[in-house]
């Protein structure tokens, strides 16, 4: 051990962090994850939640985990592929085959290891895979494990995506994977431009939708639905712990690439199955977005009124559309200190500093649910407007009209 302990050892960026009282990483909530939640017995409004439609305390939902567990227990005790498919998960397959409009679907028990089973398989020794630069980290890990060359193109640059793609053998795989909604930046992925480019190269398409579940398209139903291009998007991924209140992941494609995964996939095959409470809750969370679209469309209010009161004190929101919206600080400390100062201020955001981003790019993530009011949003930007002026920050931002 002592070669691997002196490496270890020398790690000390967290404890730095920690003695100069700016460390912002693994906050204990005493509560649940709602609007409001309690840290160190204090009440503070909860703006770092990917909880987007607001579904976690849900009446409906909880009793719907309940009732798995009184039926199923707390746990499968084994991976699908042998004694861990349970009747509910293929009830579950079926429905977000029909939420995406997809053949078929299959259940993971993250949605990181949808991206690391997936991806790292559909393409061999000669094909290639295409990311945007800024794609999820489970993409990227995916890739890793693939044989393939990879290729990244800028951010969202459809210019540079065209080069990449001239780069390839038009007769060998070529798959575009990108995010539907960014997961920093907020912005939506261009895939009108992306379904012309990849008919133009013979590309395929997948779409990590991670974000963009319960927020685009027909019932939440993703980006591809939000452009009208479900036909043109080969695969669709999700997650389930943002708008479906539970631990989880999907991928829905055509039955025959839905085979391949299931017979292929060694985070699906070697990995314990998604337990039945979450398995429970994805269904009552699909039933509730499916008979409230209500409760979408607030969503997109709030998150149009967060954007202009944040546009009108100074903030850079960037290219945001979503209710994920960067608050850019361009300064790493400064994002560590602003995280700091409100939290004792009584508002949860999350900082995104380098490597996660470059330096130029640093950012508070300010996220939105659906259960929010705007008195909550006015408190918010009240304070963090005051925060970023204690720092100096929104001095450097340029002023909207």
């Amino acid at each position: 051990m002592g070669i691997l302990k002196d490496k270890f050892s020398g790690y000390d960026a967290p404890q730095k962090a920690m003695q100069a009282g700016i460390y912002p990483y693994f906050r204990e909530i005493e509560s649940d994850q709602d609007t409001e939640v309690i840290i160190n017995g204090k009440k503070v409004l909860m703006f770092g939640s990917n909880s987007y439609l607001g579904l976690t305390n849900h009446p409906k939902v909880k009793e719907a985990a309940k009732a798995a567990i009184d039926k199923y227990g707390t746990g499968c005790a084994g991976s699908r592929f042998l004694n861990g498919t349970l009747d509910i998960h293929i009830k579950l397959e079926n429905k977000l085959a029909q939420l995406v409009n997809k053949e078929a679907a299959l259940c993971y028990s993250t949605g990181f290891q949808v991206n690391l089973g997936v991806v790292s398989i559909l393409a061999g020794r000669h094909d290639y895979l295409i990311l945007d630069e800024l794609d999820h980290a489970s993409i990227i890990e995916g890739s890793r494990l693939s044989f393939s060359k990879v290729l990244k193109y800028a951010h969202n640059d459809m210019n540079s995506l065209e080069s990449k793609l001239k780069l390839c053998n038009n007769d060998r795989i070529k798959l575009i994977v990108a995010d539907g909604v960014f997961s920093m930046e907020g912005d939506i992925l261009k895939l009108p431009e992306i379904v012309r480019l990849a008919e133009k190269y013979n590309a395929s398409i997948m779409i990590d939708d991670a974000h963009s579940l319960g927020i685009l398209g027909k019932n939440g139903s993703g980006t591809a639905s939000h452009f009208g291009l479900t036909d043109k998007v080969d695969l669709i991924m999700g997650t389930f712990s943002k708008s479906f209140a539970a631990l989880g992941g999907f991928i829905a494609a055509d039955k025959d690439v839905i085979n391949f995964i299931k017979h292929n996939s060694r985070s699906l095959i070697f990995s314990a199955s998604m337990t039945p409470s979450s398995t429970a809750t994805v269904l009552a969370s699909i039933e509730i977005m499916e008979n409230e679209p209500e409760r979408i469309k607030h969503l997109w209010d709030l998150t149009a009124y967060a954007l202009e009161g944040f546009k009108s004190v100074g903030f850079d929101t960037g290219k945001s559309e979503t209710p994920i919206i960067p608050l850019f600080i361009r300064d790493d400390i400064k994002a560590l200190q602003m995280t700091k100062l409100l939290l004792a201020d009584g508002i949860f955001v999350n900082p995104v500093v380098a490597p996660a981003v470059p330096k130029e790019d640093s950012l508070i993530r300010y996220s939105l649910m659906a259960t929010h009011t705007k008195e909550q949003i006015d408190i918010s930007i009240e304070k963090i407007a005051k925060a970023a002026k204690k720092l100096g920050v929104l001095e450097l931002q340029p002023v909207f009209a």
